[in-house]
C-alpha cells in the first residue's frame, strides 16, 4: 500500500470511528459519506462491513485502553497489569452513568429483540479485549515478570472478574465500588504465577 492509499484508508478508519462514536449505526454509506469517499473506494480498502467493524473496534480499544506503562519494568509487574485492567472500567463510569451503561447494553446486545449483527458485534468487542489483556500478560511473560501459560484462559478469567466489577458499578452498595474494585483487581492479579 503507498502512501497515498494509507492516507485514504486512515481517513476512512476515522470518518468510521467518527460515525460509531456519535451513536449512529456504523454503515458503509455513512462512513464513505463522512469519509468524502466513493463505495468503490471503501471496499478496495475494507472488503467487508465486518472488516470495516473490527477495524473500527480495535482502534477504538486503542483509544480507550492506554497501555503504556505495560512495559514500564521500573513498577512491579502486579502494579502495571492492575492499572492496565483499571482501564478497561474507565468507560462503564460509575452510578447514574454506570447504569446508563448497562442499560444500554442490555438493549443492544442481551434484550430478546436484539439484532444479530449487534450481538455479533459484542462478540467482536469481547475479542479484542481480550486480545488486549493477552498482549498485556504476553508482554509480562516475555519480560519474566510472568511464567508462561495459557495467556488466552488467563485472560478469559480477568475479564470476568472486570465484568463482575463492571456490574456492581451499576448496582446499589452501601459504599463505593471504587474502595473495594483495587482490592478485587488484586486478587484476581495475584492468582496469576507471577515470579
Amino acid at each position: 500500500m503507498n502512501e497515498e492509499e494509507a492516507g485514504t484508508r486512515d481517513r476512512i478508519l476515522r470518518a468510521a470511528v467518527s460515525v460509531a462514536q456519535s451513536g449512529a449505526k456504523v454503515t458503509v454509506r455513512a462512513v464513505a459519506a463522512r469519509a468524502g469517499v466513493g463505495m468503490g473506494t471503501l471496499r478496495y480498502h475494507f472488503r467487508t462491513q465486518r472488516e470495516l467493524l473490527d477495524a473500527v473496534l480495535s482502534s477504538l480499544y486503542e483509544e480507550a485502553l492506554p497501555d503504556e506503562r505495560i512495559r514500564d519494568a521500573s513498577v512491579p509487574a502486579e502494579d502495571r497489569l492492575v492499572e492496565c485492567l483499571q482501564h478497561l472500567l474507565t468507560p462503564v463510569g460509575t452510578e447514574h452513568q454506570a447504569r446508563q451503561v448497562w442499560a444500554d447494553l442490555y438493549h443492544a446486545f442481551i434484550a430478546l429483540d436484539a439484532a444479530p449483527d449487534a450481538r455479533a458485534g459484542y462478540i467482536e468487542l469481547h475479542r479484542q479485549a481480550a486480545r488486549r489483556v493477552e498482549s498485556w500478560l504476553s508482554i509480562l511473560v516475555e519480560e519474566g515478570a510472568l511464567e508462561r501459560g495459557d495467556n488466552a484462559s488467563r485472560a478469559l478469567l480477568l475479564l470476568a472478574v472486570i465484568n463482575g466489577l463492571a456490574v456492581q458499578r451499576a448496582l446499589p452498595a452501601d459504599r463505593a465500588p471504587l474502595e473495594t474494585e483495587a482490592h478485587v483487581l488484586r486478587a484476581a492479579v495475584a492468582s496469576l504465577p507471577f515470579m
